[in-house]
């Protein structure tokens, strides 16, 4: 199993389907699960940090027409060039983020706070070198979406915890930038989402972050400098 799948995609798994969004999974199979995700603002779908496969477009027309592309992390570049110019959309980045914008063969638009008219707003982090995400928090349907430091099915969890940590960003959890908002449903640019008790189950992960980060090393270190290695290629 690869890790990241960096052939063309004959196929995908959809995600976290709900009312005005939707998810896949363009690589089923890779050990790393990169996620995309189609949301629906006022002015349209947005696409965040999209891979694309075949037949994903019919996919993201059942939740309406492309207003924009987004790419929340350095290391998202992906095939948002390619969504963004089959939409004739521009490719939205985070000011803060420079790798993923120099990836991205496309016209960006560099943005900070609002994600157009989506009613998403971008929370920077960027806990170490190297190291650069936005979350995205809608507040109207409490909305949160991770694209790299957190997940609830590739990150290992511990205990009973129900969303995992990268294993360094246990040092440094982002409690400042997540811990006020109000969480009803969590995304995640790797592997599906958390929607029941997301609010308890971000909570939580947050604040057990650094007494969990022992075990985590030694249940999951050796599969995360893995994944880190991958993401760099």
């Amino acid at each position: 199993m690869p890790i990241y799948d960096r052939d063309e995609s004959d196929g995908f798994e959809a995600i976290d389907r709900r009312p005005g969004g939707v998810g896949w999974i363009a690589h089923p199979d890779e050990e790393g699960r990169r996620a995309s995700h189609a949301v629906r603002g006022d002015d349209g779908v947005w696409l965040l940090d999209p891979i694309d496969s075949p037949g994903v477009d019919e996919l993201i027309a059942d939740v309406g027409d492309v207003a924009g592309v987004a790419v929340l992390s350095d290391y998202h570049a992906r095939d948002a060039a390619a969504f963004a110019r089959r939409h004739d959309v521009p490719v939205h980045v985070p000011s803060w983020i420079d790798r993923g914008a120099d990836r991205t063969d496309a016209p960006i638009e560099r943005f900070e706070g609002d994600l157009g008219n989506s009613d998403f707003r971008a929370i920077e982090y960027d806990p170490f070198p190297g190291w650069t995400e936005a979350f995205l928090y809608r507040e109207s349907d409490g909305t949160l979406y991770v694209p790299d430091s957190m997940a609830a099915s590739v990150r290992p969890t511990v205990g009973d915890e129900r969303i995992g940590l990268y294993l360094l960003i246990r040092l440094r959890p982002p409690r400042e930038q997540l811990a006020r908002l109000d969480v009803e449903r969590v995304l995640f640019g790797h592997g599906a989402g958390v929607f029941e008790e997301a609010d308890g189950a971000l909570d939580h992960a947050l604040a057990n972050a650094r007494r969990n980060f022992p075990r985590a090393l030694v249940d999951g270190g050796w599969s995360e400098l893995k994944l880190a290695a991958a993401a760099l290629q």
